[in-house]
């Protein structure tokens, strides 16, 4: 030892006896040690030197035993004494891998042993216990700084002394017997310890301590099992004793074959004379054949590597190494630790974990302290099942919060394997522990299955439902499986997530039975192609392809009038700001992409551009000037077309630098795709049948005479369903397998495992069945086999050529491109349709032919061949098309369905939607409602109104109306989204996918039929009478809900479901009011679909301007145009006003038409609904135009009608009109809000707002 260590040691005191005396400076001395442990060097020298002079069991312990009355020295001693038990891993930070320091590190690991076997007494921890008693009785005001030091140190000391690993080399004692570890856990037990343990795990006011308890904890129980501690002082059960008889028989069974080989080994000659033997047929090293010089009762088990040297297995390749065996404590300790388990659970466990697992995810831990977490939940609830389940006992755990925290931190443990090799065997063991904490989940969830009490078995459907729904828990043991690595992941955890996959497919099929349809999440991964080779396709740049560039970008600004959209405006930057290259010479740039716009046909953007650089660089004109005209503008763009710009060509990037980038891209470009569908069990079984998944089971199947035979049976249980269920039992027929199943079949113990060897004959049955029809299913034994492989193997090999794309001749290929030239120019609108019969070869599809005019470079792009939709070959209305669309609309204005019929006699077919904006931008019709088909069949006289009185009228309107004016709107939609539904053509390449996405949309179409944008006119009633009722907070919650969903989509360009969440009372009980709920399906806001949702949603087809509109309906309004005042005005004081406003509309009959007359009749029957409602305040919302403005408004139609028929052709957008008409909200999946496309969500409102505008510059 160090002569100033040998100083300081000596100056601490000395034992006589049982008695210690201290020094004078005893306290300094201690300090002292404390600062030569602060510098000792990488070899940890002063701590081995310390350790070897034992100052630990003959000065620390005796010091804090007979001197605890003097605090500072007391004190000083703990801390020194915490410093000197760290584990040695710690010290040196891992195993080091050098012979010199892994020789310090075994030192220091000695030295630590002993500390512990000094510490495994009742009077050190009495001493403990009743010091860390006394601190605990203190306030937290009286408690100081140095009181709470003192409290985290004695558990830090607890915690090291139990965490020294045991020597094996030392302890080697048997089971039921007591070593070092038991000792110091009956020496905390009879000290009372434990006890104040679990008071420290309960009490609020120590919660600080959550984590160390934890610790603590698990180092107690660190060589047990739940299942020995529960049957700890039980007699063995009927259960154990059955299968610790198979266990006795199956030896019995191998002693006795052992012995009846040996006898048939015994030849039937003495050994007194030997022999040499030549085997035929078997060649030795030379062309001659093997002599054999033994027995030849013995030459079954000759081999060629007798006597060979066996070859060494790599490092990297050999197998994991298994965690040490669980050993059986003495019996006292295993009373008392159940003890301990049973108080834990009923009175800490859950307060406990509920801390824990808050500072995991605030990260207020240490790193990997989640592995205790993860340790205590698959311990205390295999616990809790063994002894007498109680759901209640482990309430904090169960939950899918539980089951999410597994998933992500195995999904963190995989990951880290793969990127730390060096530690992986570590990452492996954490693996292992979540593995068994999730695997813990699952068995808990099955056993609340089997409860009596019907709230838990309730809950435990819920928590299945939401396990089997999301696709990150059903596929996790797939991945886990087909990733299995037998280099860094024991045996161990193969056999438990064997058991886990079992455990999971047996509660799945068991949930799948119960239910006819299934509904689950479904995540795809869409990659949007990278601008990278956008770029790589250059764009035609030939005279001719830019004269058609300008006329379709032309034609697209005239129509749009130049107006661009406000988001479009805002979203163009001309200038990169972060660039190093000066804003001047960013000027030809901004030309640059103006031109590039240009040449993909993006008008409005091109023209958002010029002008953004126009106010960027206003000087000399360049982009022109600031009052230009839009003729002059359009005259710019087409110079900036047709010039030609410098262009700086992008610098190569460098080769090594070239697959990050691309990655990179790809990230950015990857997005993913949720969406439900129904789930088959079949299917999932099928995901089982690859070599990679199938591989693992055999590999722990090889080790099946040490397996349990539960293990055994999950493997065979697996093995069954693809074999039989699947009818893949060809996956099998590999080389290997059969050689299994012959040791199997050979064992003498088979009839211990029926169940493998009833397989094992089935598969080799199959097999030979096969073999004899296929002369190749010997050679196929040599390889694993795919799905494909398999069905071939067992069904037929494909011939040369099939499957395989049918070839094109050169005579075949010359006779499509003269044919190609020949209609090139012809004008017909689908050229491909027009090759198939000229083509020699009848039988080549449509697909085929374009993929081949691709390839001989006659085309650029397969998309340049894309069928035309129905309705987009006429765009443009010809006068004599809208003459006949009126003379039609004249004659069937009073049927029952007008649009219908006006389609079947059109001469030129149009789609309905733009049938339906062309009336509307004729006048013909006010809004979209008079075009749909009535549903009364009354007389005409009747329908039209005509020699009825009011009352009559009004009686027979409200009994031809359904009572619930949200019933009929969804009706009316519901009309409108069939009739819409049947016009859609869908394109060839994308007709299955959608084909299937239509499917899935009209199970939901009832929730989503209620669209905000069809019933901005009845929010108004509905709003103002949810505020009469107190419910204007609740209002306004949800108004705030619907402005921060459409700010979120408009930045983020995604749209998913946002669930409403109230967080207070009052939105809870307004979420209960059922005139709530109605406003809330009103607005577009769905119901929980099924068990597995409990908030409404606001669904994803709603876009950001149809939420902002829906909002702003929401809002109360003050203040009514005063054409609206005047007009309630004379509905609500007296009925003679209103029997006056009747006779006025009865002079009025002859200019006002049939329709006009209705709907002013409905306006008349609201108002008196609305006046029962209140008689001092006024409607707020007018959702009714007067029969005055409804005149005015027919004759300025009328007026725009002849006005619009001089004027040019109307450009018409097939798409856009489509997809306004639907009631139904169609989000785009681009998320595209550049789009410069009108926003039409509420065309009924906005038509109101204009005639009230055209008053007001009427009368002005």
């Amino acid at each position: 030892m160090n002569c100033e260590l040998l100083a300081t040691c000596s100056a601490l005191g000395y034992l006589e006896g049982e008695i210690y005396h201290k020094e004078v400076d005893c306290l300094e001395s201690v300090k002292d040690l404390i600062r030569y442990l602060r510098h000792e060097d990488d070899t940890r020298d002063v701590r081995q030197q310390l350790g070897a002079g034992q100052i630990v069991q003959n000065d620390l312990l005796p010091i804090i035993i007979q001197h605890r009355q003097d605090k500072p020295l007391f004190d000083a001693c703990i801390r020194l004494m915490v410093n000197l038990t760290q584990p040695a891993m710690l010290c040196f930070g891992k195993v080091p891998d050098d012979p010199v320091f892994r020789h310090h590190f075994l030192e220091v690991t000695s030295h630590l042993q002993a500390y512990k076997e000094a510490f495994a007494s009742e009077r050190v921890f009495g001493i403990l216990s009743e010091i860390l008693y006394n601190l605990l009785q203190l306030d937290w005001e009286q408690r100081q700084e140095e009181d709470t030091l003192l409290i985290e140190r004695i558990l830090l000391l607890v915690r090291n002394v139990l965490h020294v690993p045991a020597d094996p080399c030392e302890e080697k004692k048997v089971d039921d017997d007591a070593n070092v570890h038991d000792r110091l856990l009956w020496a905390i037990h009879m000290s009372g310890f434990d006890d104040l343990v679990k008071f420290l795990a309960s009490a609020q006011s120590e919660q600080q301590w959550s984590m160390h308890v934890l610790e603590i904890i698990s180092l107690m129980f660190r060589d047990q099992t739940p299942e020995a501690l529960v049957s700890a002082g039980h007699a063995r059960s009927a259960e154990e004793k059955q299968r610790d008889s198979q266990e006795l028989e199956a030896l019995r069974e191998k002693e006795h074959a052992a012995k009846r080989s040996r006898t048939f080994q015994r030849g039937t000659r003495h050994s007194r004379f030997g022999g040499s033997f030549v085997v035929q047929g078997l060649k030795s090293i030379g062309d001659k054949d093997v002599i054999y010089h033994r027995k030849v009762n013995n030459f079954k088990n000759y081999t060629h590597d007798t006597g060979k040297a066996v070859r060494r297995v790599p490092k990297r390749n050999r197998q994991a190494q298994e965690c040490k065996d669980k050993r059986r404590s003495a019996l006292n300790v295993r009373l008392f630790l159940r003890e301990f388990c049973v108080d834990f659970l009923e009175n800490c466990y859950n307060r406990l974990m509920y801390l824990v697992k808050e500072s995991l995810i605030r990260e207020q831990t240490q790193q990997h302290d989640e592995t205790y977490y993860l340790w205590a939940l698959s311990f205390f609830m295999a616990f809790n099942r063994g002894n007498g389940f109680r759901a209640d006992l482990v309430s904090e755990t169960m939950s899918i919060r539980a089951f999410h925290f597994i998933e992500r931190n195995i999904t963190n443990y995989y990951e880290m394997i793969l990127t730390d090799r060096k530690e992986a065997t570590s990452w492996s063991r954490r693996m292992h522990l979540a593995l068994k904490a999730y695997q813990e989940l699952l068995l808990t969830v099955n056993e609340m299955d089997n409860s009596k009490d019907e709230s838990i078995r309730q809950s435990s459907s819920v928590i299945k439902s939401n396990i089997f729904y999301l696709m990150e828990y059903r596929e996790i043991f797939l991945t886990l499986l087909r990733k299995y690595d037998e280099t860094s992941q024991p045996q161990s955890y193969l056999k438990d997530l064997v058991e886990s996959t079992h455990l999971f497919l047996r509660m799945l099929e068991h949930f799948c039975k119960g239910r006819k349809n299934l509904m689950v999440q479904k995540k795809k991964l869409k990659r949007k192609r990278s601008r990278g080779e956008r770029k790589s396709l250059a764009p035609d740049t030939s005279p001719e392809a830019l004269e058609e560039t300008w006329r379709i970008v032309e034609e697209e600004l005239k129509a749009s009038g130049f107006q661009l959209s406000e988001a479009l405006t805002e979203s163009i930057v001309p200038f990169d700001a972060t660039s190093e290259t000066p804003l001047e010479e960013q000027r030809t740039e901004a030309m640059v992409r103006v031109q590039d716009a240009l040449l993909a046909r993006l008008g409005p953007e091109a023209l958002g551009l010029l002008r953004a650089a126009r106010e960027v660089w206003p000087e000399g004109d360049v982009f022109g000037s600031a009052d230009v005209e839009p003729e002059e503008e359009l005259e710019l763009l087409q110079q900036i077309l047709k010039a030609n710009l410098p262009r700086s060509s992008p610098p190569e990037p460098v080769i090594e630098d070239e697959d990050d980038g691309v990655e990179l891209e790809e990230e950015e470009l990857e997005s993913v795709q949720v969406s439900e569908s129904e789930f088959n069990f079949l299917d999932f079984i099928k995901r089982f049948a690859t070599p990679s998944i199938v591989r693992p089971y055999l590999l722990l199947l090889n080790s099946y005479s040490r397996n349990t035979p539960h293990t055994n049976h999950c493997i065979a249980r697996i093995l069954h369903r693809l074999a039989v269920n699947l009818k893949m039992d060809a996956l099998l027929y590999q080389l290997s397998v059969f050689n299994l199943f012959n040791k199997i079949l050979s064992d003498p113990a088979a009839a211990a495992y029926k169940e493998l060897v009833t397989f094992a004959k089935y598969v080799l049955n199959r097999f030979f069945a096969v073999a004899a029809k296929n002369n190749k299913a010997y050679i196929e034994l040599l390889f694993w086999k795919n799905v494909g492989a398999a069905r071939e193997m067992t069904e037929g090999y494909t011939k040369d050529g099939e499957g395989k794309k049918p070839t094109w001749t050169e005579e075949e290929e010359e006779e499509l491109r003269k044919l190609f030239e020949e209609h090139r120019h012809s004008g017909v609108p689908d050229i491909v349709e027009t090759l198939l019969p000229l083509l020699s070869n009848s039988n080549r599809t449509r697909r085929q032919v374009v993929t081949q005019l691709v390839h001989m470079g006659l085309v650029d792009n397969a998309k340049e061949l894309k069928k035309q939709k129905v309705g987009t070959q006429i765009v443009l209305w010809t006068e004599e098309q809208e003459q006949e669309l009126e003379m039609l609309f004249e004659e069937y204005k009073d049927s029952d369905d007008v649009l219908g019929n006006i389609l079947k006699k059109l001469t030129a077919k149009r789609s309905r939607a733009r049938v339906v904006d062309k009336m509307l931008s004729m006048g013909l019709v006010s809004e979209r409602r008079e075009l749909y088909k009535k549903r009364s069949r009354s007389a005409q006289g009747k329908r039209s109104g005509k020699g009825m009185t009011e009352e009559e009228f009004l009686e027979g309107l409200t009994q031809g109306l359904p009572d619930n004016p949200v019933d009929r709107d969804d009706d009316e939609e519901e009309g409108e989204d069939e009739s819409d539904e049947s016009e859609e053509d869908e394109e060839e390449e994308e007709e299955e996918e959608q084909e299937r996405e239509k499917s899935q949309n009209r199970g939901r179409r009832s929730q989503s039929l209620h669209s905000p944008v069809e019933r901005r006119a009845d929010v108004g009633s509905m709003v103002y009478a949810l505020q009469q009722e107190g419910l204007s907070g609740p209002m306004l919650w949800l108004q705030n809900c619907l402005n921060r969903t459409a700010e979120d989509r408009e930045d983020d360009g995604v749209s998913q479901a946002v669930p409403l969440v109230p967080l207070t009372e009052a939105n809870e009980e307004a979420m209960e009011n059922k005139s709530f709920r109605k406003l809330l399906r009103k607005l577009g806001i769905r119901p929980p679909a099924n068990e597995q949702e409990t908030f409404w949603r606001i669904p994803a087809k709603i876009n950001a301007s149809q939420l902002r509109s829906a909002a702003a309906a929401l809002s109360p309004r003050e203040e009514e145009p005063k054409g609206d005042e005047e007009q309630d005005s004379s509905r609500c004081p007296t009925v003679e006003s209103q029997e006056e406003q009747q006779q006025q509309q009865q002079q009025e009959e002859e200019e006002v038409s049939s329709e006009q007359r209705t709907h002013a009749l409905r306006a008349l029957l609201l108002a008196r609904k609305r006046k029962q409602h209140t008689s001092e305040q006024i409607a707020p919302v007018s959702d009714i135009t007067p029969v005055e403005d409804t005149d005015n408004t027919t004759e300025r139609s009328q007026e725009k009608t002849s006005t619009k028929r001089s004027r040019s052709r109307v450009l018409d957008d097939d798409e856009d009109n489509e997809e306004d008409s639907t009631p139904a909200v169609k989000m785009d999946p681009s998320g595209d809000a550049d789009s410069d496309r009108e926003d039409i969500s509420a065309p009924v409102k906005r038509r109101r707002k204009m005639v009230l505008i055209d008053e007001e510059e009427d009368e002005d």
